[in-house]
């Protein structure tokens, strides 16, 4: 079973309410002024209190709800499967905070954002696996076939890659072009996990 994790791009999506488990950013290097010194890497360089690493990437939670309706035929439709998407996500564990490291940047998005590659601990690793491999067994019971071509095709979903890679979007790149970047090593601090935009998520059933 392929591990499947969506990129931040926002490029062509719709409207909605995108659902992820995240881990906030608390602290970048010694304080404000570390990460502020990557101002001279981005153009915009993006405000510390909403940095967060993506765990897993739901989507656009009701086009979700549709691409699942089309891909069975009718068979689950949102109605049906949203409330159950809800109730699987808020009986997640929880990820206790942890520590990472950083010594790269790298662009995201088809060239048009740069983020920090962040190194993180093994247990990170393993959780998020479990994560996707709650995704597939979700799926499953709402009764998809082929889902790991679903997981890559879903527009709502907007899966880029079979790979994880733990990262964090810190501002808009100066090209498209961007190459990866080397930069000097900076420990970052992260909280709990949590579910964004999770008074969106209707009531479970």
């Amino acid at each position: 079973m392929a591990t499947m994790t969506g990129s931040n791009a926002t490029a062509g999506k719709p409207h909605g309410t995108r659902i992820t488990v995240e881990v906030p950013v608390l602290r970048v290097g010694a304080g404000p002024s570390e990460y502020e010194g990557l101002n001279r890497f981005v153009d915009a360089l993006r405000k510390p209190q909403g940095l967060h690493l993506t765990l897993l990437h739901v989507g656009i939670f009701e086009e979700l709800g549709r691409d699942i309706d089309a891909w069975t035929k009718g068979l689950s439709p949102p109605e049906k499967t949203l409330p159950e998407i809800a109730s699987w996500l808020t009986e997640l564990p929880v990820l206790q905070g942890f520590l990472g490291k950083s010594d790269k940047l790298i662009p995201l998005g088809g060239g048009r954002l740069l983020g920090l590659e962040v190194d993180v601990p093994q247990e990170v690793h393993d959780y998020q696996a479990l994560l996707v491999q709650g995704l597939h067994v979700l799926l499953d019971d709402l009764g998809l076939d082929n889902i790991d071509d679903f997981i890559l095709s879903s527009p709502a979903l907007g899966y880029r890659s079979p790979r994880w890679l733990p990262h964090i979007a810190v501002g808009k790149a100066r090209t498209r072009h961007e190459p990866e970047m080397e930069i000097a090593p900076v420990a970052i601090e992260f909280g709990d996990s949590r579910i964004r935009n999770r008074e969106a998520l209707p009531e479970p059933e």
